[in-house]
């Protein structure tokens, strides 16, 4: 595994923790990270995406554009993360 992968996957890891938590543990990490598509089909609601943009913008320090197209794949979401300079280690944002 290259340091590359190490730290986005580090990082997809950190991004499904955060989906967990504002899904109120309706969702495990685990479920999460083994989903093969749209967050919305696994039950990510329009509250939780809005919950989860404050926590990704007090996470990383990174602000998400409302008026976008929200990414609705952690794959997707992780990708534009990481475009943007989210760093994967716990702390660095």
């Amino acid at each position: 595994m290259t340091e590359a992968s190490s730290g986005s996957g580090a990082l997809r890891g950190r991004v499904a923790g955060l989906i967990s938590r504002v899904s109120d543990g309706e969702l495990t990490e685990a479920e999460i990270l083994a989903a093969d598509g749209s967050l919305t089909a696994l039950g990510v609601t329009s509250l939780t995406f809005l919950r989860l943009i404050d926590a990704v913008e007090e996470e990383f320090g990174i602000l998400l554009d409302l008026d976008g197209p929200m990414a609705d794949d952690l794959d997707e979401l992780v990708g534009r993360l990481a475009r943007q300079g989210a760093a994967a280690g716990v702390g660095d944002g």
